[in-house]
C-alpha cells in the first residue's frame, strides 16, 4: 500500500472526500436507522455535521498546519452537529484534534503530519469522548462499539509498525467486521434486520480516510434491511421532539446536573464537550420547552433546534436550511466567479474544464444550504446531468428550480431580475423569461481548415457562432465579434454584454465598445473579463 502523509493538505482532502461519500451513502444509512429512534435521518445528520466541519476547514488559511485544520474540523462539527449521530461524530473529530494538539505540544508546538501511531491514538481518544458524551454507558451494537473495534485494530497495526494508511485500512476493516456483529448485540437491530446506521456512517468515514491516503478503499456491500420496517410496529411510541442546542457559561458539575435532568424527561441524551468550554446538547423528549428551560437554568444557549420526530423519512422542514432561497450558478473563470458571487449567487465551478455531473451538482445544491434553489447551468451542465442532479436534490427536500440559461451572459440576465421576495414559481418564471430574452452567441478561434456555413476558415481565424452554426468568419476574434454583434442587433437590442475569456487582451473589448458607439447609436456595450476557458468571447444582447 502506497502511503500518503496525513498532513494538513491530506486532512483537508479527507474532509471533502468524506462529505462526497456521505452524500453517496446517505440514503443507504437512513434506511438502516431504527435506533435510538426510527426516524431515517442518521445519514442526513452525519452528512450535515461533516459538511459543517468541512466548511470551517475551508475558511482556514491555506497555510494552516495540521493542528489548525484538525481543530477547525472539530469546531465546525460541534457547531453544526445534528442528531445523536452528529454529536458522536463531533466527538470523533474532537478526539483527532486533541490527540494532534497533545502530540504537537510535545514537539514544541509543531507537528507536520500524523503518523500511524498518532492516528490510532486519536481513534482511542475519540472512543473515550464518545462514551463520555453518552453518559459513560455505551449501548453495545452502536456506532460506539464499531468505533472501539476500529481503535483496537488501529492500535494493533500501529504497534506492528504500520504507517498511517495501513492503520486507517486496518481500522476500517475492523469496523466493517464489528458492524456485521451489531445485530447480535442489539435486539432492535436484529428485529429490523439491519446493521447499526451510525456504525455504517463511521465505516464510510474510515474508508474515505483510506481512499485519501492510499488512493483507493475496499469495496463494501450495500447494507439493506433484511426484514420489513413494520417489524418494529409493536415498539413503544418514540418521543415527539429532538432538541439540540449549544450550551456555554457553565462548568462541568452543572453540565452533569443538566444531563441528569434531561435523562429524567427524555432519552438519547448526549452532551458533547469542546475545548472552548462549549457543549453540544442533544435529547429526545415529549416536552421540548422543558428541555430548553433545563439548559437555560445552567447556562447560555444558542443555535437551538427543535425537530419533530414524527415527520416521515426523507421529509425536511424549511428550518433545517440556513436560508429560504438562493441562486446557484455554474460559472467558469476567476473573473466569472467574482462576477456572479458579487451579484449574490453561490457558485459551482467546473473542474478542469469538464462539464459538471449530477453528483457534483447535488453536492453544490446541498452546500448552498437553502430550502429553495434557483439553478443557472449556463451551458456547463448537460441536460441529463441537470435533470438527475436536480431530481436527487428534490429527494433531499430542496425545492429546485432550474433556469434555462445556456450561457453565462444569459445567466447574468436571469440573475439581474432574481427577487427573493417573490414566490419561487414567480421568481423562476421571471428569471427564465429574462434568460430567454438575452440572445447569445460566442466567438472562438479556428484550429484547423474547414468549410462552414459562412465560408472557409483557416487556423487563427475568428468564428462567430450562434446556436450550433458558424455565422461569421473573420481574420481575428475582434472582426468576428463585430460581425456577430452587427448580426444580432438586426433584431434590435439596447445592451450588449461581452465576457472575455482566458488570454483575451483588453484591447478586444475596447475595440468592440468603439464599434458599437460609432455604428449602433442608443446601444450600450459592457465587457467583463471572466477568464473562462473554451470560447474566447461570450456575447449577449438584450
Amino acid at each position: 500500500m502506497s502511503a500518503r502523509r496525513l498532513d494538513a493538505t491530506a486532512l483537508r482532502a479527507w474532509a471533502h472526500t468524506a462529505v462526497d461519500e456521505l452524500i453517496v451513502h446517505t440514503d443507504e444509512i437512513n434506511r438502516l436507522n431504527v435506533f435510538p429512534v426510527a426516524d431515517a435521518d442518521t445519514g442526513t445528520n452525519m452528512l450535515f455535521t461533516m459538511r459543517s466541519a468541512w466548511a470551517h476547514v475551508d475558511a482556514e488559511p491555506a497555510a494552516a498546519d495540521v493542528t489548525a485544520v484538525a481543530g477547525a474540523l472539530a469546531a465546525g462539527a460541534l457547531q453544526g452537529a445534528r442528531g445523536n449521530s452528529g454529536v458522536i461524530l463531533s466527538q470523533i473529530l474532537l478526539g483527532l484534534a486533541e490527540a494532534i494538539t497533545a502530540a504537537a505540544a510535545q514537539r514544541d508546538g509543531f507537528l507536520d503530519a500524523v503518523d500511524g501511531a498518532l492516528f490510532a491514538t486519536s481513534l482511542r481518544h475519540a472512543s473515550v469522548l464518545a462514551v463520555t458524551s453518552m453518559g459513560g454507558e455505551p449501548v453495545p451494537g452502536t456506532i460506539v462499539s464499531v468505533l472501539q473495534a476500529a481503535a483496537e485494530a488501529g492500535e494493533r497495526c500501529a504497534v506492528a509498525g504500520g504507517d498511517v494508511a495501513e492503520v486507517a485500512a486496518a481500522a476500517g476493516d475492523a469496523a466493517a467486521t464489528a458492524l456485521d456483529r451489531t445485530p447480535e448485540q442489539l435486539d432492535v437491530l436484529a428485529k429490523a434486520g439491519v446493521v447499526d446506521s451510525g456504525g455504517r456512517g463511521l465505516l464510510v468515514l474510515l474508508d474515505a480516510m483510506t481512499a485519501t491516503l492510499a488512493g483507493h478503499a475496499p469495496r463494501r456491500p450495500v447494507y439493506t434491511p433484511a426484514a420489513p420496517q413494520t417489524a418494529l410496529a409493536d415498539a413503544a411510541a418514540p418521543p415527539q421532539f429532538e432538541v439540540m442546542y449549544l450550551l456555554s457559561g457553565c462548568g462541568a458539575p452543572a453540565v452533569e446536573g443538566l444531563r441528569a435532568a434531561l435523562e429524567q424527561m427524555g432519552e438519547s441524551v448526549a452532551i458533547a464537550a469542546s475545548g472552548s468550554e462549549q457543549y453540544s446538547v442533544h435529547v429526545h423528549v415529549d416536552d421540548a420547552g422543558a428541555a430548553v428551560e433545563a439548559g437555560l437554568a445552567v447556562g447560555t444557549l444558542n443555535r437551538i433546534q427543535i425537530t419533530a420526530l414524527t415527520v416521515g423519512p426523507g421529509v425536511r422542514t424549511a428550518g433545517g436550511w440556513a436560508r429560504e432561497r438562493a441562486v446557484l450558478a455554474v460559472v467558469d473563470g476567476d473573473g466569472g466567479v467574482e462576477l456572479f458571487a458579487g451579484e449574490g449567487a453561490h457558485v459551482l465551478r467546473p473542474e478542469a474544464g469538464e462539464p459538471v455531473n449530477a453528483q457534483q451538482l447535488l453536492r453544490a445544491l446541498i452546500d448552498v444550504g437553502a430550502a429553495q434553489v434557483m439553478v443557472l447551468p449556463n451551458g456547463y451542465v448537460a441536460a441529463e446531468e441537470l435533470v438527475a442532479g436536480c431530481t436527487a436534490a428534490i429527494g433531499w427536500g430542496i425545492d429546485v428550480v432550474p433556469v434555462p440559461a445556456g450561457s453565462m451572459v444569459q445567466g447574468l440576465a436571469a440573475l439581474a431580475v432574481h427577487d427573493e421576495g417573490r414566490q419561487a414559481v414567480d421568481d423562476g418564471y421571471t428569471m427564465a423569461r429574462a434568460a430567454a430574452g438575452a440572445r447569445h452567441g460566442a466567438v472562438r478561434i479556428a484550429t484547423e481548415e474547414a468549410l462552414t456555413w459562412a465560408g472557409a476558415c483557416k487556423p487563427g481565424d475568428g468564428l462567430g457562432i450562434s446556436g450550433d452554426e458558424v455565422l461569421i468568419v473573420g481574420p481575428d476574434i475582434t472582426a468576428a465579434a463585430i460581425g456577430l454583434i452587427d448580426l444580432m442587433l438586426v433584431a434590435g437590442g439596447e445592451l450588449i454584454t461581452v465576457l472575455t475569456g482566458d488570454g483575451v487582451d483588453d484591447a478586444v473589448g475596447k475595440a468592440l465598445q468603439a464599434h458599437v458607439h460609432r455604428e449602433h447609436l442608443g446601444a450600450e456595450l459592457v465587457t467583463y473579463h471572466t477568464g473562462h476557458r473554451g470560447d474566447a468571447l461570450l456575447i449577449g444582447v438584450e
